[in-house]
């Protein structure tokens, strides 16, 4: 064993290191974990207005002081419609709010949303769950922003809204959450000490270990990733992770991803190779193909190596190249023995996101994200093509073009294709998402790669503008970023619009984990049907006739979903407008609060006391909050949540 190579079983996750009072050595992944309140917190009592009646689940007090301890703040973001529906009063909310708060408190923050869910057709508010808005503003009140929080919550409506503020999301079951919202949720604890367990050993993954003793700066370190474009992407953070500890990165990458490879901030040299043992469609092993292979690893000379996969890919062949090339530490994730292969083999969660997945092993190196560098997924700008303007389009090769005309910022793209085929939307419900899309006043833009023209026509047909075949990634970059959202399965591009800060409308196969390739740190809404047959079966092509996980897709669930991600339901102080006349970047007309929608204001930060501005009893006109939302949909509260 040389003097750098780490045991094995010291790389093995478990519960966090750390305890009571110990303070974190670096800013983590998270500065707040948010919680709903019944059923999540307390046991689920109906309308209850009455203190005596509050009953912390299991082991609350302890989880909750153990994430205090590593200096996470707390906060409460809570449906309340017993308010509006007379259940209780705003004096009854506020005397269980304070029980709560003295049994598991402090918390730092309360956000409420006292409004009923006024059923179909009705006007909704913006911070009624699944709508983001709760979220939004605990963030705000507690002085970050949502992608650097954590929901906890125990109905999907709580995992909606966590995913549409880009905040990431637990869930924690109880009887009363259906199995399709268990399926659909980005990760999934048995109780409140696991959820915590996981939010820490995430919350701390990007901190370098300290034992055994890194090694100084780095000359040269090669870092590979040889997958497609989407894969890429997601490991940009750690990438960037390397290049922060490194005077020089060659990034190893396969044909596939190398247009996303040469948009990475930190990456020095692109060296393209195919490897057999990671393409999906790989030839045979051609021993003098490998011996080219070695020959040219160790004409970069890199004195250390860092390679990533994927979960259920092997980084040992490459290793063992890598060791024949002459490379002296190498670090890899592998459940597989490695023998003398890796010097540090580390070993990460199921589930855990890509991203943070490839962070983490960075980190087990000792490259660590700068302070100031925020781990989400970025762009090299220098790289990208120059934004479109209105009234032009790009050209088969990516340049301009008089094939389109493309609209003013602020329009919706759909991206109907993708490279796996069991993750694309049939055609024909794309063409009806078009539709739904131009029929609620949005402007929709249809975007194809390479041969997927005769896609793109059908899917735009007359209400869409079709821009298949003539985009370069980059320019596609380009696009996306001038959009309000993206409409689009688990495919690059999705990933793609996270790493230029867009939000995604995600069709999502569940092939394989939502939790591991949702877009990273970007407002989404995922729809789809997550317990279907072909569930984490890795499928390339759908084994079930009729593709039922995403032609069950409704195209008002996808005018809805761009309706929860409206970014005006995140700037707070936002008019309602009608339900018809929300579309994203469209104005509304402020109205009236009825009378049931008045009560306790959403935010109000100490439970019992009367908010600030308000008037007697705590009771403020909170009308005007966000936008309409429809309701009783497959994106709004279930059955479970009604009187919460």
């Amino acid at each position: 064993m040389r003097n750098d190579q780490v045991d094995p079983h010291q790389r093995r996750p478990g519960v966090p290191r750390g305890g009571p009072g110990e303070a974190r050595d670096r800013p983590g992944l998270f500065d707040a974990v948010l919680f709903d309140r019944d059923g999540t917190l307390v046991y689920d009592v109906p309308y209850n207005g009455d203190p005596d009646r509050v009953r912390p689940v299991p082991g609350a007090r302890a989880a909750l002081d153990r994430l205090r301890a590593a200096g996470l703040r707390l906060g409460v973001v809570t449906n309340q419609s017993g308010l509006a529906r007379g259940r209780f009063t705003a004096a009854d909310l506020a005397r269980v709010n304070a029980r709560v708060d003295e049994l598991l408190g402090p918390f730092d923050t309360w956000q409420i949303c006292p409004h009923a869910d006024p059923g179909p057709g009705g006007a909704g508010c913006r911070c009624r769950k699944p709508a983001p808005g709760l979220v939004w503003d605990a963030a705000r009140a507690l002085g970050t922003h949502p992608t650097r929080c954590v929901l906890v919550g125990d109905i999907g409506a709580d995992m909606t809204a966590a995913g549409a503020a880009g905040a990431s999301g637990v869930l924690v079951p109880t009887p009363a959450t259906r199995a399709a919202e268990v399926a659909a949720a980005p990760a999934v604890a048995a109780d409140l000490n696991t959820a915590v367990d996981l939010i820490l050993w995430r919350h701390r993954l990007g901190a370098p270990d300290p034992s055994p003793p890194r090694p100084g700066r780095r000359r040269c370190v090669l870092v590979a990733r040889s997958d497609s474009v989407g894969d890429v992407l997601v490991t940009g953070p750690a990438i960037r992770a390397v290049a922060a500890g490194a005077d020089r990165v060659v990034l190893l990458c396969g044909p596939r991803g190398r247009a996303a490879a040469e948009l990475l901030p930190g990456v020095d040299e692109l060296v393209e190779w195919a490897l057999p043992w990671i393409d999906p469609q790989p030839g045979p092993v051609d021993p003098a193909e490998m011996a080219r292979l070695v020959a040219r690893l160790a004409e970069i000379g890199a004195e250390e190596a860092v390679l990533f996969t994927s979960f259920h890919q092997s980084a040992l062949p490459l290793a063992l190249l890598l060791r024949m090339a002459g490379v002296a530490r190498i670090s890899a994730v592998s459940d597989d023995y490695p023998g003398s292969l890796l010097d540090v083999r580390h070993r990460v969660p199921p589930g855990i996101p890509e991203a943070e997945r490839a962070l983490s092993l960075a980190a087990a190196a000792g490259f660590a994200l700068p302070a100031d560098d925020e781990p989400r997924l970025r762009l090299r700008p220098d790289r990208l093509a120059p934004a479109p303007t209105a009234g032009t389009a790009t050209g088969r090769a990516g340049d301009t073009d008089t094939a389109a005309t493309l609209p003013e910022p602020g329009y919706v793209v759909v991206h109907p294709g993708s490279s796996v085929p069991a993750r694309a939307c049939p055609p024909e419900v794309c063409a009806r998402i078009v539709e739904a899309l131009a029929d609620a006043g949005h402007r929709v833009v249809v975007t194809g790669g390479p041969g997927e023209a005769p896609l793109t026509a059908r899917v735009a047909g007359r209400s869409g503008i079709d821009l298949g075949g003539q985009t370069s990634l980059r320019r596609l970059a380009a696009i996306i970023s001038r959009a309000a959202c993206l409409v689009v399965g688990n495919t690059g591009p999705a990933h793609l619009a996270a790493a230029v800060g867009v939000p995604v409308v995600s069709l999502f196969a569940p092939t394989v984990p939502f939790g591991q390739w949702a877009p990273f740190r970007v407002p989404t809404v995922r729809l789809g049907a997550a317990d279907a047959a072909c569930r984490h079966t890795r499928a390339t092509t759908c084994p079930v006739p009729g593709h039922p996980c995403l032609s069950g897709i409704e195209p008002r669930q996808v005018v809805e979903a761009v309706r929860l991600l409206d970014r005006r339901i995140a700037d707070g102080g936002g008019s309602a407008v009608p339900i018809g006349e929300v579309g994203v970047g469209t104005g509304g007309a402020p109205r009236t609060a009825a009378p049931a929608e008045r009560g306790v204001r959403a935010g109000a930060d100490v439970p019992g006391r009367p908010a600030a501005g308000t008037g007697p009893g705590g009771v403020s006109d909170v009308g005007g909050h966000g936008v309409v939302l429809p309701v009783g949909d497959p994106v709004t509260a279930s059955a479970a949540e009604v009187g919460r």
